[in-house]
């Protein structure tokens, strides 16, 4: 992937930043389109959302999902309704992981929680699951949808190398971890929905490469909170900038063109994932819904001038179940 100089994604758009007003729906769908899920859910509701045979451990895995990984959780709840058990799974087995860095005070306590579900995954697959909701849930989704067992080794390969808290050299280790884990669930997701097709692997690719690296501009404020900072050395050397100046939340002009440049490649990340969607498979297209968040993301950030620290940026958007529906609706990533 060839590096991104500033202008070389988005052009004009830096300096020319379109309104913020958003299209009501489309009136055919506000008259024909059934109700969205409920997102306050109770136990009732819950189990009609994860299909039927709903158990205490579905629940758990959608109860975990939705406290801690709330984008996916919505993006799960418009797969089709024989997919959405799976995917909780997945999903909650991708946030055990992804909380085992900050629940742990010592390295090596990480390491025994990462060996447990090494092990615990070689188990799956000779139909041994331990007592835990999460591996209960994925045992049953190996099962049903015959997942790859690379994919998930390596999502755990990669959050283990990624406790020893080192900072990304270049842009490409950034990818690297991305692709290894982000795209990794999305290849399962697209085994849950039954794809097999190389152009969404391809477009998957793409785009857990852009929810990586829009992950980590995410966190660099609650990192640096931390005194960490994993924005990739080479894009900030060649501004000039410092792991202090995150730190001390230095917003001057070098600190935001290497945001700019790092959102840059996020965004270059979604434009190639979408130059495939005529080759895509429309049923792959459910496993893709979050780009809209990750668009919504760098549409916010550009309004701001890239000003990683802007409190906009830490809002929730209360319309993303809505962006989502529609998106789903009208067929598109």
């Amino acid at each position: 992937m060839a590096s991104c100089t500033p202008g070389s994604a988005w052009g004009l758009l830096r300096r020319r930043v379109p309104g913020v007003c958003r299209p009501r729906p489309p009136q055919e769908l506000r008259a024909r389109s059934p109700r969205l899920p409920e997102l306050a859910v109770s136990g009732r509701s819950v189990a009609a959302l994860s299909g039927p045979g709903a158990s205490g451990s579905d629940l758990y895995c959608l109860e975990l999902l939705r406290r801690r990984d709330y984008e996916s959780y919505l993006c799960s709840l418009l797969l089709p309704a024989e997919s959405r058990r799976a995917a909780f799974a997945l999903r909650a087995f991708n946030v055990e992981l992804a909380q085992v860095k900050d629940s742990v005070s010592e390295k090596p306590i990480g390491l025994m929680r990462m060996q447990f579900w090494k092990t615990t995954v070689e188990d799956l697959y000779q139909d041994n699951p331990p007592h835990q909701p999460v591996a209960l849930e994925l045992w049953k989704a190996i099962k049903r949808h015959n997942l790859t067992k690379r994919w998930l080794l390596r999502i755990i390969d990669e959050r283990e190398k990624n406790l020893d808290d080192k900072v990304y050299r270049n842009i490409q280790e950034l990818e690297t971890y991305a692709e290894n884990t982000q795209s990794s669930l999305l290849y399962l997701t697209l085994e849950i929905l039954g794809i097999k097709d190389l152009h969404a692997d391809h477009a998957a690719s793409h785009i857990g490469k852009a929810q990586g690296i829009v992950t980590c501009l995410r966190a660099t404020p609650y990192h640096g909170s931390r005194r960490k900072v994993f924005l990739p050395m080479d894009i900030c050397m060649l501004h000039g900038v410092s792991q202090e100046d995150f730190l001390r939340k230095n917003q001057g002009k070098n600190v935001r063109d290497v945001v700019y440049d790092i959102a840059s490649q996020a965004h270059l990340h979604l434009k190639h994932a979408r130059s495939f969607h005529k080759n895509v498979p429309l049923k792959a297209f459910p496993a893709f819904l979050q780009t809209v968040a990750l668009e919504d993301y760098l549409k916010k950030i550009q309004r701001v001038d890239f000003n990683i620290f802007h409190p906009t940026l830490q809002q929730k958007n209360t319309l993303l179940p809505l962006s989502l529906y529609i998106q789903s609706w009208r067929k598109r990533y």
